[in-house]
């Protein structure tokens, strides 16, 4: 909506601060991604440079990413235990150009092997499109299960079509785990079974992108406490909008797997947690039991 000389009225002004808050709240998502994308990427640099240059490198051996995960993690530096540093480490790897979108501020943290790779240039057979497209179109969600792929085509394939049609990181997932790339290859008509894909597609939304665990735990917060929070008031709303006189209060269960467990828990909407426990410990299975369960479950399923 652009602002004119038009007379103000309610339903304008209504939409003009709808209109900033949707364009602003999406600015901070991707700026947020961005940043987390650079700090993984810088992650994995910094290891490269150690393993060439490190004083006491030799010390720690095959044991490296493991000590560092423990000393990382002592620290609270989010999401730096041994498989994401490896994770880390081959994206850098993967992706050297990425140095180019680096900026000035970053740069002068950049380790010398780093700062050559931008004098030289890093033009790599696996990147189709341009480094800065990458690290503004794709959330390190995206990337990360891009990195997970063991052929440079088929990454290539993914980025594109994942930045083409927007594609949630859920939806990713689910064209990797379709073999969309392989189908495509075997397809006799790849534009159709293209055009299949993408009208189908589930696309992201960048307002919000800043839900994924990973940048909770980037930005500080505890994703644990923000989804209980957030079914707390789905419970609060059925209890005050949908209930009828007698019914029993209501209680929302959340169920969450995430990517080292399943999270189980109640919301009690305003109830006294020594009433509910009285109450419901009877009929509501223990957290533990259901967290095992579910997880059993997504074992068999191969999820």
């Amino acid at each position: 909506m652009e602002m004119n000389n038009q007379e103000w009225n309610f339903e304008k002004l209504v939409g003009v601060i709808q209109e900033v808050h949707e364009e602003l709240a999406a600015q901070a998502g991707r700026a947020v991604n961005i940043s987390l994308t650079l700090r993984n990427w810088l992650v994995g640099c910094y290891i490269v440079e150690y393993e060439l240059c490190g004083a006491d490198r030799a010390r720690y051996g095959d044991n490296l990413l493991t000590e560092l995960a423990k000393r990382l993690t002592e620290l609270k530096v989010s999401n730096c235990h041994r498989r994401q540093l490896y994770r880390y480490l081959r994206f850098y790897r993967l992706y050297p150009e990425i140095v180019g979108t680096v900026s000035a501020q970053l740069k002068k943290l950049l380790p010398v092997g780093a700062q050559a790779l931008e004098k030289v240039g890093t033009a790599s057979p696996q990147l189709r499109i341009p480094p800065d497209k990458i690290i503004h179109r794709l959330s390190y969600s995206h990337l990360e299960l891009i990195v997970d792929l063991d052929d440079d085509l088929k990454r290539a394939f993914y980025e594109i079509e994942c930045i083409r049609g927007n594609w949630s990181v859920r939806e990713l997932k689910r064209q990797i785990s379709s073999l969309y790339f392989e189908r495509s290859g075997l397809s006799k008509d790849r534009t159709k079974l293209a055009e299949l894909a993408q009208a189908g597609a589930e696309t992201s939304e960048p307002k919000l992108a800043i839900r994924d665990p990973y940048v909770f735990e980037f930005l500080g917060l505890k994703p644990r406490e923000v989804m209980i929070g957030q079914i707390n008031t789905y419970v609060s709303w059925y209890k005050k909008n949908m209930m009828s006189e007698g019914d029993n209060p209501p209680i929302g269960i959340l169920l969450c797997t995430q990517r080292d467990r399943t999270l189980v828990e109640y919301a009690l909407a305003g109830m006294d947690n020594d009433l509910f426990v009285s109450k419901y410990q009877l009929e509501l299975p223990k957290k533990e039991d259901m967290q095992r369960f579910i997880e059993k479950q997504v074992r068999e399923t191969g999820s």
